[in-house]
């Protein structure tokens, strides 16, 4: 039990990392873009690219770090846990978004990781909802200013 938490904390930290280098880069990308569109007004068809962009980031992020789950639920659970890469994919899904289905569960001892998978998942995805929620304060900020100034 001791070694899948370890196993668990070495998978958080490898996803946070995973987060904290993806969400940065993106963040400077905007932050790059908007200097170099000081110059031009702010518009409705701006704000929808910058948020459905954003939300497009954050949905490969939290697939990307599934899959991570999904692969070391593969590689170090012992064989027969799942039946194939898609159970194990489907299973870290329904975990790191707290779904919970239920339908696929994992034996004592090894269950462990599943909850460490669940606590990791609302971390990130609050983290996830507070970067959206400061891109479209920060949009919207820009697009009234813009159309005040206009």
């Amino acid at each position: 039990m001791l070694t899948y938490g370890l196993i668990g904390a070495a998978l958080v930290a490898t996803t946070v990392a995973m987060h904290a280098l993806g969400t940065s880069y993106w963040i400077g990308l905007l932050s790059r873009w908007g200097q170099r569109r000081k110059t031009h007004a702010n518009t409705t068809g701006t704000t929808l690219r910058v948020l459905t962009s954003t939300v497009i980031v954050i949905v490969v992020l939290h697939t990307a770090q599934i899959f991570v789950w999904a692969a070391a639920y593969e590689l170090l659970l012992p064989p027969g846990v799942f039946a194939s890469f898609e159970e194990s994919l489907y299973f870290s899904f329904v975990t790191f978004t707290t779904v919970g289905f239920g339908d696929v569960v994992l034996s004592p001892g090894v269950r462990l990781m599943s909850g460490i998978e669940a606590l990791n998942g609302i971390i990130l995805v609050g983290w996830s909802t507070a970067l959206l929620f400061a891109v479209v304060q920060r949009t919207m900020t820009k697009l009234g200013k813009a159309g005040a100034d206009g």
